[in-house]
């Protein structure tokens, strides 16, 4: 009897080997602060499309919109904690983590949208790939956010109209040095609470892309759109470096390229809905300004970079590499 189990154990086994390891399927859960009719909503739900064929379903992604799962800050510590296992991150609030990843917050460092695509795609976006994935943040790829300007109660032209404002700006010291540096008053806040802030005269500004000013309704409470363009900050598709790196090569390959096509997807989005809220907010009497010249602006920022370069002398060579990128 013990003889006949024996050979139907050896059997199984010699079975089991012959069709190889049993994976258990992933199933990952995705943050997202946008909602419904944004081009960042519209393109994780692309991704988790694209990586559950890709994959065969043996990684599928469960995408989380709106914020539900958390407040930005929150939901990075949770996706480099791997409680969470994909973001859809702006660079800006990585960099008090990530020094690497601070450069994209540097005031006027990309020359356009195409040009930050340019530098984020060659050695310079590497380092900081490579830096954000070791702190556990791994990006597949990078979103647009478009540029971002200033808007207020007045029409800004010159450094001069932005001193005294008082401005509202992400969490991160280089925003609010830049602030500082232009003579205004910066004033760090969670984005959701912009909207009343701007209403009750708590802060006297704002600075944002097209879109997010159109979407969230800070238009129906400003009358001036001015065209600084003194950010251009992108997001990024990222994951849980463990999670990521615990799959086989092929469906690393499979999730990459999924980001990569999803992101592809959200640039178109984002350009032609941006150019939309444009026209939607001037429609809704927004004035928008051009500013015939940002040389100022820039002239302004010396200190900003000299102070931060003193700080964070090992990044003087990204910024350098950045400046150079064609």
């Amino acid at each position: 009897m013990l003889q006949k189990i024996s050979k139907v154990l050896v059997g199984a086994a010699v079975a089991a080997a012959l069709i190889g390891p049993v994976h258990a399927a992933e199933n990952w859960r995705a943050w997202n602060i946008h909602n419904d009719g944004h081009p960042n909503t519209a393109a994780m739900d692309k991704f988790s499309e694209l990586v559950d064929k890709a994959t065969g379903g043996e990684v599928t992604v469960e995408v989380f919109h709106g914020g539900v799962l958390g407040s930005q800050p929150d939901a990075l510590e949770q996706v480099r904690l791997g409680a969470i296992e994909i973001g859809n991150f702006n660079l800006g609030p990585i960099g008090p983590m990530v020094k690497e990843a601070n450069l994209v917050s540097l005031p006027f460092i990309f020359k356009s949208v195409p040009h930050m695509f340019r530098v984020l795609e060659g050695e310079a976006g590497q380092t900081i790939a490579d830096a954000m994935a070791e702190a556990g943040v791994k990006p597949l790829a990078w979103v647009d956010a478009g540029a971002r300007s200033f808007y207020s109660q007045k029409p800004i032209n010159a450094p001069a109209d932005v001193e005294g404002l008082k401005i509202r700006v992400m969490n991160n010291d280089l925003y609010t040095s830049m602030i500082s540096a232009l003579g205004g008053n910066p004033s760090p806040m969670a984005f959701a609470e912009v909207q009343q802030a701007l209403k009750t005269g708590v802060v006297d500004g704002a600075e944002n892309n097209f879109p997010s000013f159109k979407n969230v309704g800070h238009y129906e409470v400003t009358t001036h759109y001015s065209l600084s363009e003194h950010l251009i900050i992108p997001e990024c598709i990222c994951v849980n470096t463990a999670k990521f790196d615990a799959l086989s090569a092929d469906m690393q390959a499979a999730v990459r390229g999924a980001a990569e096509e999803a992101a592809l997807f959200q640039r178109e989005l984002w350009a032609v809905q941006s150019e939309q809220a444009r026209k939607d907010v001037e429609a809704a009497g927004i004035a928008v300004n051009e500013i015939a010249d940002k040389g100022p602006f820039q002239d302004a920022m010396k200190q900003v970079y000299d102070e931060y370069l003193a700080a964070n002398p090992d990044m003087a060579g990204l910024v350098e590499m950045a400046q150079k990128t064609e």
